[in-house]
């Protein structure tokens, strides 16, 4: 019997990191706690019209979609992290990128509620995030 070869959807998504290596979250909306997360790292999936585009310019369009157009960061080419989640309709690999944060300057699109910069190797983990979202600062962290 062949087996099936299974379809991705590809996601990226940015750890950042500020002067004091803080990482910046963003808060969700409360309706997407049941089934999703409480906080999220900046990013998400490449879009089927973005596959000439390079993986890091799309990562660097989606902060900018969400923590503003004025905010600078300094990538690494390398991830940090990787992980994959199946739902009830689609399979999702996750790509995580380390970068610094060269400015504060940030303010948050309508896709977010609220963010903040926290430590997370001092955070209960489980305080903040939920399912695959969890797994991912694990991996990142190496716990």
């Amino acid at each position: 019997m062949k087996k099936q070869i299974a379809n991705y959807q590809v996601s990226l998504k940015a750890i950042l990191k500020n002067s004091a290596w803080e990482t910046l979250i963003l808060k969700e909306p409360e309706e997407s706690y049941a089934t999703y997360w409480k906080y999220d790292f900046p990013g998400w999936r490449i879009d089927e019209d973005e596959f000439e585009v390079h993986y890091l310019d799309i990562l660097r369009r989606e902060i900018k979609e969400e923590l503003w157009e004025k905010i600078k960061v300094e990538l690494s080419k390398k991830p940090v992290a990787i992980w994959r989640h199946k739902s009830s309709h689609n399979i999702v690999f996750y790509v995580v990128f380390e970068w610094n944060i060269l400015n504060e300057d940030i303010e948050i699109s309508f896709e977010h509620n609220d963010f903040e910069f926290v430590k997370l190797e001092e955070i209960i983990l489980e305080d903040y995030f939920k399912s695959w979202m969890l797994e991912v600062a694990k991996m990142y962290l190496w716990k």
